[in-house]
């Protein structure tokens, strides 16, 4: 098996997971502008793309296999490129750590950009959670009660709307 099929899958993995990394970049700006139904339309691409990304990795795994075994490797599961690397001649040893660096700097660039994403999410959250709360201020007990008091009467639930208005 020569490296012609795990280069060209491994192209394809390249450019699932750039064109995964335009979307988080788009997801980023989408999320800074509170678009919440263009936000449902990128989750719902980036689901295609993980299932795209998953299918391609399965091929890469399977080329992966058969490369190493070509080499002379014996693996029990399907050998990362690394592993591979120590089966190869040194002039596909360079072609595959060129390879390697690719997907390795496009990876941490996407977790990076997630993190991103993640923490924006979260201070929107905190937002609305802040919101809420001066919306529904809870109400100050303005009676003194005993603190060892066992006969407690709660009091009743405060609305927004006052009904005997």
């Amino acid at each position: 098996m020569s490296l012609n099929a795990l280069t060209t899958t491994l192209d394809k993995l390249l450019k699932l997971h750039m064109s995964l990394l335009d979307l988080s970049k788009r997801k980023t700006n989408i999320i800074k502008a509170s678009e919440m139904d263009q936000l449902d339309g990128v989750l719902k691409d980036e689901q295609r793309h993980l299932a795209a990304i998953q299918t391609v990795e399965n091929d890469r795994q399977i080329h992966s296999m058969q490369y190493a075994e070509w080499n002379g490797g014996s693996f029990d599961e399907p050998p990362t490129l690394l592993q591979c690397m120590e089966t190869a001649s040194q002039e596909e040893k360079e072609t595959l750590s060129h390879w390697h660096g690719k997907l390795t700097s496009i990876i941490a660039e996407l977790k990076e950009q997630n993190e991103l994403n993640q923490k924006l999410v979260y201070q929107s959250l905190q937002f609305v959670n802040m919101s809420l709360s001066a919306l529904q201020p809870k109400e100050e007990q303005t009676n003194y009660t005993r603190p060892n008091d066992d006969n407690k009467v709660s009091a009743p639930s405060r609305s927004l709307f006052d009904s005997k208005a």
